[in-house]
Protein backbone atom coordinates (compact mmCIF):
# COMPACT_ATOMS: atom_id res chain seq x y z
CA UNK A 1 0.00 0.00 0.00
CA UNK A 2 1.34 3.58 -0.80
CA UNK A 3 0.64 6.08 1.82
CA UNK A 4 2.56 8.61 0.30
CA UNK A 5 3.59 9.75 -2.89
CA UNK A 6 5.07 13.12 -3.64
CA UNK A 7 7.18 14.73 -7.07
CA UNK A 8 9.05 17.66 -8.30
CA UNK A 9 8.95 18.62 -11.94
CA UNK A 10 11.80 21.05 -13.86
CA UNK A 11 11.09 21.94 -17.04
CA UNK A 12 7.82 19.59 -17.36
CA UNK A 13 9.65 16.58 -16.57
CA UNK A 14 10.02 14.70 -13.07
CA UNK A 15 13.06 15.72 -11.50
CA UNK A 16 12.81 14.33 -7.84
CA UNK A 17 10.66 11.02 -6.65
CA UNK A 18 9.63 10.24 -2.63
CA UNK A 19 7.48 7.46 -1.84
CA UNK A 20 6.96 5.97 1.53
CA UNK A 21 5.09 2.75 1.48
CA UNK A 22 4.32 -0.62 3.33
CA UNK A 23 6.22 -3.84 1.71
CA UNK A 24 6.46 -5.68 -0.22
CA UNK A 25 5.67 -4.02 -3.05
CA UNK A 26 6.88 -4.92 -6.82
CA UNK A 27 6.60 -3.16 -10.03
CA UNK A 28 7.96 -3.50 -13.78
CA UNK A 29 10.67 -0.35 -13.71
CA UNK A 30 11.43 0.31 -17.49
CA UNK A 31 13.45 3.37 -18.19
CA UNK A 32 13.44 3.93 -21.60
CA UNK A 33 14.74 7.14 -22.04
CA UNK A 34 16.22 8.38 -18.78
CA UNK A 35 18.40 7.18 -15.91
CA UNK A 36 17.81 7.42 -12.40
CA UNK A 37 19.79 8.01 -8.79
CA UNK A 38 17.69 5.74 -6.15
CA UNK A 39 18.00 6.20 -2.24
CA UNK A 40 16.67 3.82 0.61
CA UNK A 41 15.79 6.20 3.60
CA UNK A 42 14.33 2.96 4.64
CA UNK A 43 13.55 -0.60 3.95
CA UNK A 44 15.75 -2.63 0.95
CA UNK A 45 14.77 -2.23 -2.82
CA UNK A 46 16.75 -4.86 -5.35
CA UNK A 47 16.78 -3.38 -8.78
CA UNK A 48 16.87 -6.30 -11.43
CA UNK A 49 18.32 -5.61 -14.63
CA UNK A 50 18.69 -7.69 -17.14
CA UNK A 51 22.17 -8.91 -16.09
CA UNK A 52 22.31 -8.61 -12.70
CA UNK A 53 20.36 -8.09 -9.36
CA UNK A 54 21.70 -5.36 -6.61
CA UNK A 55 20.36 -5.08 -3.19
CA UNK A 56 20.09 -1.94 -1.32
CA UNK A 57 19.42 -1.57 2.02
CA UNK A 58 18.57 1.42 4.27
CA UNK A 59 20.92 4.79 3.48
CA UNK A 60 22.20 2.99 0.25
CA UNK A 61 21.74 3.81 -3.02
CA UNK A 62 22.22 3.04 -6.79
CA UNK A 63 22.47 4.84 -9.83
CA UNK A 64 20.77 3.03 -12.91
CA UNK A 65 21.63 4.13 -16.56
CA UNK A 66 19.07 3.69 -19.17
CA UNK A 67 17.51 0.47 -19.36
CA UNK A 68 14.94 -2.27 -18.54
CA UNK A 69 14.35 -3.03 -14.86
CA UNK A 70 12.13 -4.56 -12.25
CA UNK A 71 12.04 -3.15 -8.74
CA UNK A 72 11.28 -5.18 -5.49
CA UNK A 73 10.46 -3.01 -2.58
CA UNK A 74 11.18 -5.01 1.51
CA UNK A 75 10.81 -3.98 4.83
CA UNK A 76 13.75 -3.71 7.06
CA UNK A 77 13.81 -3.52 11.09
CA UNK A 78 10.75 -3.17 13.20
CA UNK A 79 8.65 -0.07 11.47
CA UNK A 80 7.71 -2.48 8.71
CA UNK A 81 7.96 0.51 6.16
CA UNK A 82 9.50 1.71 2.96
CA UNK A 83 10.76 5.16 1.94
CA UNK A 84 13.01 6.32 -0.49
CA UNK A 85 14.07 9.28 -3.11
CA UNK A 86 14.59 9.38 -6.67
CA UNK A 87 16.23 11.44 -8.89
CA UNK A 88 15.58 11.11 -12.68
CA UNK A 89 17.83 12.52 -15.35
CA UNK A 90 16.83 12.82 -18.71
CA UNK A 91 19.05 13.99 -21.58
CA UNK A 92 16.59 16.96 -22.63
CA UNK A 93 17.14 18.29 -19.28
CA UNK A 94 20.87 17.75 -18.65
CA UNK A 95 21.63 19.59 -22.09
CA UNK A 96 19.18 22.29 -21.30
CA UNK A 97 20.57 22.89 -17.46
CA UNK A 98 24.21 22.53 -18.68
CA UNK A 99 23.50 24.48 -22.02
CA UNK A 100 24.73 22.27 -24.36
CA UNK A 101 28.21 21.96 -22.37
CA UNK A 102 28.17 19.09 -20.61
CA UNK A 103 30.96 18.50 -17.89
CA UNK A 104 33.98 16.45 -19.43
CA UNK A 105 33.29 13.30 -17.21
CA UNK A 106 29.63 12.84 -19.01
CA UNK A 107 31.57 13.17 -22.43
CA UNK A 108 33.97 10.44 -21.43
CA UNK A 109 34.37 6.89 -22.92
CA UNK A 110 35.55 4.50 -20.61
CA UNK A 111 36.76 1.32 -23.20
CA UNK A 112 38.41 -0.24 -20.18
CA UNK A 113 35.14 -0.09 -17.89
CA UNK A 114 33.08 -3.51 -17.32
CA UNK A 115 29.70 -3.24 -19.32
CA UNK A 116 27.83 -1.72 -16.21
CA UNK A 117 23.98 -1.24 -16.42
CA UNK A 118 23.50 -0.10 -12.93
CA UNK A 119 25.86 0.58 -9.36
CA UNK A 120 25.61 0.54 -5.83
CA UNK A 121 27.09 3.58 -4.13
CA UNK A 122 27.79 3.08 -0.51
CA UNK A 123 27.09 5.34 2.60
CA UNK A 124 28.63 8.95 2.10
CA UNK A 125 27.80 11.86 4.33
CA UNK A 126 27.44 14.22 1.20
CA UNK A 127 24.69 11.80 -0.09
CA UNK A 128 23.11 11.76 3.44
CA UNK A 129 23.13 15.67 3.76
CA UNK A 130 21.82 16.38 -0.11
CA UNK A 131 19.15 13.99 0.47
CA UNK A 132 18.19 15.53 3.84
CA UNK A 133 17.95 18.97 1.52
CA UNK A 134 15.85 17.19 -0.89
CA UNK A 135 13.46 16.01 2.14
CA UNK A 136 13.43 19.87 3.06
CA UNK A 137 11.89 20.96 -0.46
CA UNK A 138 9.40 18.22 -0.58
CA UNK A 139 7.90 19.76 2.68
CA UNK A 140 8.65 23.17 1.73
CA UNK A 141 7.53 23.28 -2.11
CA UNK A 142 6.72 26.73 -2.12
CA UNK A 143 10.37 27.55 -1.66
CA UNK A 144 11.33 25.39 -4.54
CA UNK A 145 11.85 27.20 -8.00
CA UNK A 146 13.69 26.54 -11.49
CA UNK A 147 16.98 27.83 -10.17
CA UNK A 148 17.28 25.89 -7.07
CA UNK A 149 16.46 22.68 -8.70
CA UNK A 150 19.22 23.36 -11.41
CA UNK A 151 21.81 23.80 -9.01
CA UNK A 152 20.72 20.86 -6.87
CA UNK A 153 20.74 18.90 -10.36
CA UNK A 154 24.29 19.72 -10.88
CA UNK A 155 25.08 19.30 -7.72
CA UNK A 156 24.27 15.45 -7.25
CA UNK A 157 25.91 14.84 -10.65
CA UNK A 158 29.00 16.29 -9.08
CA UNK A 159 28.50 14.40 -5.45
CA UNK A 160 28.57 11.18 -7.73
CA UNK A 161 31.51 11.72 -9.93
CA UNK A 162 33.59 11.98 -6.25
CA UNK A 163 31.94 9.28 -4.56
CA UNK A 164 34.16 6.03 -3.10
CA UNK A 165 33.81 3.80 -5.91
CA UNK A 166 33.55 6.86 -8.69
CA UNK A 167 35.06 4.58 -11.78
CA UNK A 168 32.42 2.66 -11.57
CA UNK A 169 29.81 5.76 -11.30
CA UNK A 170 32.02 7.36 -13.74
CA UNK A 171 31.12 4.42 -16.81
CA UNK A 172 27.56 5.02 -15.71
CA UNK A 173 27.11 8.53 -16.20
CA UNK A 174 29.57 8.77 -18.98
CA UNK A 175 26.86 6.62 -20.92
CA UNK A 176 23.50 6.80 -19.31
CA UNK A 177 21.42 7.42 -21.86
CA UNK A 178 22.78 3.99 -24.29
CA UNK A 179 20.72 1.34 -22.99
CA UNK A 180 22.93 -2.38 -22.72
CA UNK A 181 21.97 -4.90 -25.44
CA UNK A 182 21.29 -8.34 -24.20
CA UNK A 183 20.01 -11.80 -25.79
CA UNK A 184 17.79 -13.70 -24.90
CA UNK A 185 19.87 -16.13 -23.61
CA UNK A 186 22.19 -13.77 -21.80
CA UNK A 187 19.12 -11.98 -19.62
CA UNK A 188 18.07 -15.93 -18.73
CA UNK A 189 21.50 -16.95 -17.91
CA UNK A 190 21.74 -13.75 -15.57
CA UNK A 191 18.83 -14.73 -13.51
CA UNK A 192 18.90 -18.64 -13.17
CA UNK A 193 19.45 -18.72 -9.71
CA UNK A 194 17.53 -15.88 -8.64
CA UNK A 195 13.99 -15.44 -7.09
CA UNK A 196 12.34 -13.78 -9.89
CA UNK A 197 9.19 -15.53 -11.97
CA UNK A 198 8.74 -15.88 -15.14
CA UNK A 199 6.22 -13.33 -15.68
CA UNK A 200 8.78 -11.40 -14.89
CA UNK A 201 11.93 -12.32 -17.03
CA UNK A 202 9.23 -11.92 -19.99
CA UNK A 203 8.78 -8.25 -18.78
CA UNK A 204 12.81 -8.26 -18.68
CA UNK A 205 13.10 -9.34 -22.24
CA UNK A 206 10.86 -6.88 -23.82
CA UNK A 207 8.57 -10.01 -24.25
CA UNK A 208 4.80 -11.43 -23.64
CA UNK A 209 4.29 -13.92 -21.30
CA UNK A 210 3.01 -16.15 -24.37
CA UNK A 211 6.29 -14.45 -26.50
CA UNK A 212 8.24 -15.62 -23.80
CA UNK A 213 7.41 -18.96 -23.25
CA UNK A 214 7.15 -20.05 -27.27
CA UNK A 215 10.95 -18.32 -27.43
CA UNK A 216 12.14 -20.05 -24.40
CA UNK A 217 11.25 -23.71 -25.17
CA UNK A 218 12.46 -22.87 -28.83
CA UNK A 219 15.80 -22.01 -27.19
CA UNK A 220 15.74 -24.55 -24.13
CA UNK A 221 13.61 -27.33 -25.04
CA UNK A 222 11.38 -27.17 -21.86
CA UNK A 223 8.87 -25.06 -20.43
CA UNK A 224 10.00 -22.01 -18.65
CA UNK A 225 9.14 -22.91 -15.16
CA UNK A 226 10.26 -26.57 -15.17
CA UNK A 227 13.52 -25.86 -16.24
CA UNK A 228 14.36 -22.98 -13.99
CA UNK A 229 14.01 -25.06 -11.19
CA UNK A 230 15.83 -27.88 -12.16
CA UNK A 231 18.66 -25.73 -12.48
CA UNK A 232 17.76 -24.47 -9.12
CA UNK A 233 17.86 -27.84 -7.44
CA UNK A 234 20.97 -28.88 -9.65
CA UNK A 235 22.49 -25.77 -8.01
CA UNK A 236 21.63 -26.67 -4.79
CA UNK A 237 22.69 -30.36 -4.84
CA UNK A 238 26.31 -29.54 -5.88
CA UNK A 239 26.24 -26.74 -2.55
CA UNK A 240 25.46 -29.76 -0.52
CA UNK A 241 28.49 -31.37 -1.12
CA UNK A 242 30.14 -28.18 0.60
CA UNK A 243 30.29 -28.93 4.93
CA UNK A 244 30.18 -25.25 5.57
CA UNK A 245 26.78 -24.39 4.31
CA UNK A 246 23.55 -24.31 5.90
CA UNK A 247 20.40 -25.86 3.84
CA UNK A 248 18.99 -22.07 4.41
CA UNK A 249 21.77 -20.45 2.72
CA UNK A 250 22.08 -22.75 -0.39
CA UNK A 251 17.83 -22.53 -1.26
CA UNK A 252 18.24 -18.73 -0.20
CA UNK A 253 21.11 -18.69 -2.86
CA UNK A 254 19.52 -20.63 -5.66
CA UNK A 255 16.41 -18.84 -5.47
CA UNK A 256 14.17 -20.63 -3.24
CA UNK A 257 12.47 -17.89 -0.98
CA UNK A 258 10.45 -20.73 0.57
CA UNK A 259 12.24 -23.63 2.45
CA UNK A 260 8.96 -26.05 2.87
CA UNK A 261 8.82 -25.56 -1.29
CA UNK A 262 12.88 -26.07 -1.57
CA UNK A 263 12.32 -29.04 0.63
CA UNK A 264 9.28 -30.37 -1.44
CA UNK A 265 10.93 -29.68 -4.65
CA UNK A 266 14.07 -31.04 -4.27
CA UNK A 267 12.62 -34.73 -2.73
CA UNK A 268 10.52 -34.96 -5.59
CA UNK A 269 13.88 -34.71 -7.94
CA UNK A 270 16.62 -36.72 -5.69
CA UNK A 271 14.72 -39.00 -3.26
CA UNK A 272 15.40 -37.43 -0.34
CA UNK A 273 15.04 -34.01 1.51
CA UNK A 274 18.09 -31.46 1.29
CA UNK A 275 19.19 -32.33 4.87
CA UNK A 276 19.42 -36.12 4.27
CA UNK A 277 21.11 -35.41 0.85
CA UNK A 278 24.56 -36.92 0.01
CA UNK A 279 26.45 -36.18 -3.37
CA UNK A 280 27.57 -39.12 -5.15
CA UNK A 281 31.39 -40.07 -5.42
CA UNK A 282 33.25 -38.44 -7.96
CA UNK A 283 34.32 -41.27 -10.44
Amino acid sequence: MIHEYKTIDLFGQLLFEKIILTPPYKKPHPMPDEACFLYIIEGQYHSISQRDVLKINTRESVLMKCGNYLSQMYPAGQSGRYEAVAVHFFPDILKRVYENQLPGFLKMEYKDAPPLTQSKIQADMLIHKYIDSILFYFENQSLVNDDILILKLKEIILLLNQTANAPAIRAILSNLFNPGTYSFRQVIEAHLYSSIGTEELASLTHMSLSSFKREFKKIYKSAPAAYLKNKKLEKAAALLAIPEMRVGDIAYDCGFTDMANFSRAFKQKYGVPPSQYSPPEPN
